[in-house]
């Protein structure tokens, strides 16, 4: 179970700002249908900031709220899943992207489940099978997400980010390093994978649907509504707490030693934030105070 789910997993004019500045007024939710969360209390001298993302948009699509820039501007770095940043990043993930021990997709597919994969990558995507034949399912998975998309120019909310950073002059950072990333997905099994591959080209249709509805959620800013959208997929139980579950402790673990030294902004897949185990409470039973932002 890859869907969109997994995918959620796969930046005016600005000046460099000293430590200890923030901005004057802060505009609170009076729910929690926001994406961006003030941390605070605690150890924290100065709030630092938690938005969830969206991997992949319409570039016309992504627009940044005053208070989300307010937000970025008075923090003093921006920390991501991984340091998108780091150019090294691209070379090194060629070395994870593949399957381990000489396993090759038509092995784990039957022939005609392998045709079908074939001929769309082939036709819709213009792609040679040689591409995807030892790269690991749920990166080939990845490669579909564009096809999906209502619009020719595609762009991600962390590039964009970036983007701001280089501009501000902040470093960027991430919880996690592509190493790892990749092999999240050596502890799901490369068969289930290949099935997810074949079954989202078999129903392209309504992944696409399943695809436009995620990103309607995410407009919206339901959080609640986007981790009932995770929690229905079927078989996304089973791969909860390596998706999802582990590192977002992970990620905390990490914070409690930096919220007290910096105010930063944090920018990660919406599904990380919400639930029992999600982000926003894993960091309040730490005792912190997280507050929605207003973010329209």
């Amino acid at each position: 179970m890859l869907k969109p789910i997994t995918f959620l997993l796969v930046c005016i004019s600005f000046c460099n700002l000293s430590l200890g500045q923030t901005f004057s007024k802060t505009d609170y939710n009076k729910d929690n249908n926001s994406l961006l969360w003030e941390i605070s209390g605690k150890d924290i001298k100065q709030p630092s900031y938690l938005l969830g993302t969206f991997h992949l948009m319409c570039k016309q699509d992504i627009h940044f709220s005053e208070n989300l820039l307010n937000a970025f501007k008075y923090s003093s770095a921006l920390y991501l899943e991984i340091d998108l940043d780091d150019p090294t990043n691209t070379f090194r993930s060629l070395k994870y992207m593949y399957m381990n021990e000489g396993v090759t997709l038509s092995k784990l597919l039957d022939s005609l489940q392998y045709k079908k994969i074939q001929k769309f990558f082939s036709d819709s995507l213009r792609m040679s099978m040689m591409m995807i034949e030892k790269m690991k399912p749920a990166f080939s998975s990845s490669l579909v997400y564009p096809f999906m998309m209502t619009c020719k120019t595609t762009d991600g909310i962390e590039m964009e980010l970036i983007k701001k950073s280089k501009v501000q002059q902040k470093e960027t950072y991430g919880f996690e390093t592509i190493e790892f990333q990749a092999s999240v997905f050596d502890n799901i099994s490369y068969k289930d994978q290949a099935m997810e591959l074949y079954n989202m080209i078999d129903s392209i249709d309504i992944y696409k649907m399943n695809f436009i509805k995620m990103l309607s959620l995410y407009k919206s800013q339901r959080l609640d509504e986007i981790e009932k959208s995770f929690n229905d997929e079927p078989g996304f139980e089973e791969q909860k707490d390596v998706l999802l579950t582990n590192r977002n402790k992970n990620w905390v673990s990490q914070l409690k030693n930096i919220l007290p030294e910096s105010n930063i902004f944090i920018a990660v897949g919406a599904g990380h934030l919400a639930g029992e185990q999600g982000l926003i409470q894993l960091l309040k039973n730490e005792g912190y105070t997280l507050k929605p932002v207003y973010n329209n």
